[in-house]
């Protein structure tokens, strides 16, 4: 079956900076683009970096650009998300996405990432 296991999360302080992973199983991932979103409490989840199947192509958030850059490692089934300049605002738990199929989607257990000021 399916599974995302995200890990990298944690406390920083303002303008530090984390990377996390998500070790992918359970499909060909070299197949599949893969995204990463985040939920802030009482926010809806939203996203905040894609990358293609091969690696080729990148898609952010106007709030991470600059700031974040989403890569992947298709021999460890492997993608990550370097954040720099971390902001309270990045506080959020962030998710592994991937979209099997058309609006089927398998999600993470999620990592929590917090900013203090």
């Amino acid at each position: 079956q399916v599974q995302l296991v995200e890990s990298g999360g944690g406390l920083v302080q303002t303008g530090g900076s984390l990377r996390l992973s998500c070790a992918a199983s359970g499909f060909t991932f070299s197949n599949y683009a893969m995204r990463w979103y985040r939920q802030a409490p009482g926010k809806e989840r939203e996203l905040v970096a894609a990358i293609s199947s091969a690696g080729g192509s990148t898609n952010y958030a106007d709030s991470v650009k600059g700031r974040f850059t989403i890569s992947r490692d298709n021999a460890k089934n492997t993608v990550y998300l370097q954040m720099s300049s971390l902001k309270p605002e990045d506080t959020a738990v962030y998710y592994c996405n991937v979209e099997i199929l058309r609006d089927i989607n398998y999600w993470g257990q999620g990592t929590q990432v917090t900013v203090s000021s």
